[in-house]
């Protein structure tokens, strides 16, 4: 039987490394101190399979590593935990808190997307949500990716109230990485219910960044968007 340890974790990672995945994933650089080893992110997903049942104390030592790709599996293996209806309410709960935790190694904006809408939202759906709104006025801007994203679970369950609340907190806010994903989730929102998303856009679109704009109204009509045009 495989040893679900970090430690043999990182070995199998090393084994999937390719020289030409180095400049592609330094894209994702989060700050000056992560590494990068060349490793494929659909290679480290399926990876991430095969230690699925890997115990929260050793994911969190994965979380600590300065390369990014062992970071990618650590988030993979907590979102497939999460994902699974087996799963109990403790273990749940136990993603969430290593999650919120150590939010300072979920520090880019793949590592948070990886994660967030099964590990925070699907936690989430069913208890008190402040901790949303904490993190929407972070100074740290995954975390305030992390509040907008993970309101996508709560969308599939036709709750869109968290959503729209939480777009408003972030609409004006200072981070590309934010803007954008207030962006993909109002785009989600007019799925579920295009007159609170026109609304929203009624009151907005004239001060919103450009990118939020542009995201929110993708599958608009050329139209529909001048409706807004300034």
């Amino acid at each position: 039987m495989k040893s679900l340890t970090a430690a043999e974790f990182v070995q199998e990672l090393h084994k999937l490394r390719v020289s030409e995945g180095v400049e592609h994933n330094q894209g994702l650089k989060a700050d000056a101190s992560d590494e990068f080893i060349g490793v494929r992110m659909g290679s480290i997903f399926k990876l991430a399979k095969q230690f699925v049942n890997m115990p929260l104390t050793e994911v969190e030592t994965l979380l600590d590593s300065p390369v990014h790709e062992v970071r990618v599996g650590a988030v993979s293996i907590m979102d497939y935990q999460a994902r699974s209806k087996k799963l109990p309410d403790a273990q749940r709960k136990a993603l969430f808190d290593l999650y919120i935790r150590r939010h300072d190694r979920i520090n880019s904006w793949d590592l948070v997307d990886r994660a967030v809408i099964y590990v925070v939202g699907g936690y989430l759906h069913d208890q008190p949500r402040d901790i949303l709104y904490k993190l929407a006025r972070s100074k740290h801007p995954m975390e305030r990716r992390s509040a907008i994203l993970c309101t996508m679970f709560f969308m599939r369950q036709d709750d869109v109230e968290d959503t729209v609340k939480l777009s408003e907190l972030l609409v004006h806010d200072d981070s590309d990485s934010v803007n954008k994903a207030v962006g993909w989730m109002l785009r989600e929102l007019g799925k579920k219910d295009m007159s609170r998303l026109l609304q929203f856009l009624d009151t907005y679109a004239a001060t919103m960044p450009r990118v939020t704009f542009r995201y929110a109204t993708e599958h608009f009509t050329l139209e529909q968007k001048q409706r807004y045009a300034k």
